[in-house]
């Protein structure tokens, strides 16, 4: 605004050599805007609102089961034994739990992918704003994960549970 004002005022005569201090500003904020997309500050903290906003969701199903599962439980064992219900309400918490881990490593390997191509490439930004771009391969402008078959390489927290 004051790269465009200052210039103004200069022409208008109400402020004498101001449009110096607009075309600095221009530039001042251009190189703000380059730096931006460069470091990728503002698609981060899309991607963070992004997550956040999905755990969020995830957080209200998880406490409206868990509301069911208890006004299931005060009106009576009309539907099985205590141990089918305790088994109701362990598969509330493994599906939420499931459902987190899930979300937490998708959005982990996209940025472990982001992450070894450098600094963010000016398409990430622009592609969140006007949808997803057909050249970077993924959803939302993120790049594409390895090819089929391929996972990255992230430990694991624990050994997997058997089904």
């Amino acid at each position: 605004v004051a790269g465009a004002a200052l210039p103004l005022l200069d022409v208008a005569g109400v402020l004498a050599g101001a449009a110096r201090w607009g075309y600095l500003a221009l530039l001042v904020s251009a190189a703000c805007v380059a730096a931006d997309r460069y470091f990728g500050v503002t698609s981060g903290w899309m991607r963070d609102v992004a997550t956040a906003q999905a755990v969020q969701r995830r957080l209200q199903l998880l406490q409206f089961d868990w509301a069911s599962e208890n006004v299931r439980e005060v009106l009576g064992p009309a539907e099985g034994t205590a141990g089918e219900a305790a088994e109701r309400c362990l598969g509330v918490l493994r599906r939420f739990s499931e459902d987190v881990t899930e979300l937490v490593r998708t959005e982990t390997a996209d940025w472990m992918v982001e992450f070894r191509v450098g600094p963010a490439p000016m398409g990430l930004q622009s592609s969140v704003a006007g949808g997803g771009r057909p050249d970077l391969g993924g959803p939302q402008g993120r790049l594409a994960l390895p090819p089929a078959g391929t996972r990255p390489n992230m430990p694991r927290q624990r050994p997997p549970e058997p089904r």
